[in-house]
């Protein structure tokens, strides 16, 4: 299986890290699993300004990374961070801004929280209802011409958005849902779009998000999992991996978890094993 992919101009490891999961976590827990990453075959980590509690807190999770990229220096040299902008967090709630001048204040914070001069990867986080894609792609265009951005992704996106956006600009990645217990991108064709494209399918919750409990109780992802030393949740990174030309983006909080996903990325299963994932119903 291989273990690279390309977003963009970019070469990555298909696995990076989601990071949500690190907000709250103690500056050590942090360094600890971007260590962990580096020495686990994840080059590339991926954020939000809106991972965070509201919004009085926004970029919460960018300045965590931002700290700890500083204090880890050479030793996180080969991580690269991507970011997304165009959520708002009223409240602890979620909510779309797509208008250009929000987006560009909010790629230049993330800038700033991060601590560096270019985004290797900005994605518009969700289109807006009330604002046309084609003017929120385009703020993004702008800021790819000043060097602030050096990648251009989209996120939560149907086939038609993706068309539509596409028409505006070189698009690199989709980030969507995907998984064994979530088949949308399958189903609604935005997976094959891609493909057809040549942008990268960048899976999130690739291991089942709130409801990856259910793994544990399947007895076939079970069986699997202890043949192959792998947890459930491994189990399905490795069906999402093999099953689908995608990069994935697991969480992690703790070190020990990065360790298992780098496990599930270099694991191989078999025709019988991978027909019979696909088989599974939760």
């Amino acid at each position: 299986m291989a273990t690279r992919g390309t977003l963009g101009a970019l070469d990555l490891s298909r696995v990076g890290l989601g990071t949500m999961s690190l907000l709250g976590e103690s500056p050590r827990v942090v360094e600890d699993v971007l260590r962990a990453c580096t020495t686990h075959g994840i080059d590339w980590i991926d954020t939000a300004d809106v991972y965070c509690t509201d919004e009085s807190d926004l970029g919460a999770n960018e300045r965590q990374l931002g700290v700890a990229l500083r204090a880890l220096g050479t030793e996180a040299a080969s991580l690269r961070v991507v970011t997304k902008g165009g959520l708002t967090r009223p409240g602890g709630d979620w909510g779309e801004d797509g208008r250009p001048a929000r987006l560009r204040g909010q790629c230049e914070a993330s800038l700033r929280n991060l601590g560096v001069e270019a985004i290797p990867l900005y994605q518009l986080h969700a289109p807006d209802p009330v604002v046309p894609l084609e003017e929120s792609v385009g703020a993004l265009v702008r800021l790819r011409e000043e060097g602030k951005i050096l990648e251009i992704g989209l996120s939560n996106v149907s086939v038609e958005d993706l068309a539509r956006a596409c028409a505006v600009t070189t698009i690199a990645s989709v980030q969507n849902r995907a998984s064994l217990l979530a088949r949308e991108a399958w189903e609604d064709g935005v997976l094959g779009a891609c493909g057809a494209r040549g942008i990268a399918f960048v899976a999130y919750s690739p291991v089942g998000g709130a409801d990856r409990a259910l793994l544990h109780d399947d007895v076939v992802v079970t069986t699997i999992a202890a043949r192959h030393g792998l947890t459930p949740e491994g189990v399905a990174l490795a069906w999402l991996l093999a099953r689908a030309p995608v990069l994935a983006i697991p969480g992690a909080s703790r070190a020990a978890t990065v360790v298992g996903i780098g496990r599930a990325a270099r694991a191989v299963l078999d025709a019988d094993e991978l027909t019979a994932l696909d088989g599974c119903t939760f």
